[in-house]
């Protein structure tokens, strides 16, 4: 009798030899993303997959999603309008960390998902879950290919994670070998191959110069800490002082700042990154 364990897992490997090909022969093609995304979503099921290429002071750019135009709103346009900055994936891409397959729950900081930016932005996405794999391009970009399940569906169980990460070696050659001259190609857009435009610059400079002129440079650095979703025992961590310190840091920002609450340090900031785009 066919043992059904040792059944199973060559009618996974059968299927996964037919996405292989599938996605190889799709590269350089504009059908290519469409055909990657189905190839991981028969492996893997998924409710969105959605694609951001980043690269130094430049606004990330989506080189493909499965949204309807009003999703679409909040997962790309809102997003590109500054919230990026605080999601775990640009951080990390921003910290250099290894190519791979991560859960954003393991990347983010540890109030992540008790911060004013996953209550104000991430929670309208609805999304249960997040995983995504962080491939290298040339021209110094990452890309980040973004699987989500919806609210009403289970998270990516252990055997879901182990399936992708099978998968991991070919998505990140193939990506990489499709997407190779996207850097390139964007510097070709914008007429320059060493700057970004002014806009992208000032967004990120909003971040990281919000409170300057009112705030120290370390309770700037708390700021942005706090912003992204640490508590005061992970900045300590960071920063290798007391807890006991980073909250006479919070409390002195506050009255500088004349708020009482992370919500309202939250505002601010997005007041102020606001500003910044539209005086531009």
């Amino acid at each position: 009798m066919t043992d059904t364990k040792t059944t199973i897992l060559k009618l996974d490997s059968r299927d996964w030899h037919d996405q292989v090909a599938r996605i190889i022969s799709a590269e350089g093609t504009l059908g290519y993303p469409d055909v990657l995304v189905r190839a991981l979503r028969h492996i893997v099921p998924f409710d969105y997959s959605v694609s951001f290429a980043y690269r130094g002071l430049e606004r990330p750019v989506c080189t493909f999603d499965t949204f309807t135009s009003q999703e679409r709103i909040v997962f790309v346009t809102d997003y590109l309008e500054g919230p990026y900055l605080l999601d775990p994936f640009y951080q990390i891409y921003a910290d250099r960390i290894e190519p791979g397959l991560y859960r954003i729950r393991d990347i983010a900081p540890d109030r992540f998902y008790h911060s004013e930016y996953y209550r104000t932005y991430y929670r309208r996405t609805g999304l249960a879950e997040e995983i995504g794999f962080l491939i290298t391009l040339p021209h110094d970009m990452m890309l980040v290919i973004s699987l989500m399940r919806a609210g009403t569906s289970t998270p990516f169980s252990d055997r879901d994670i182990n399936k992708l990460r099978r998968m991991e070696p070919i998505i990140h050659a193939s990506a990489a070998r499709h997407w190779r001259n996207l850097g390139h190609s964007n510097h070709e857009e914008r007429n320059s191959h060493t700057e970004p435009p002014v806009t992208d610059i000032n967004i990120v400079r909003a971040f990281d110069n919000f409170g300057e002129g009112i705030l120290t440079p370390r309770e700037r650095e708390v700021v942005r800490m706090v912003l992204r979703g640490h508590s005061s025992n992970s900045i300590g961590r960071q920063f290798e002082i007391s807890t006991g310190t980073v909250k006479i840091h919070r409390k002195n920002i506050y009255a500088k700042l004349g708020i009482s609450s992370q919500s309202e340090l939250f505002s601010l900031f997005i007041s102020d990154l606001s500003s910044t785009v539209i005086g531009d």
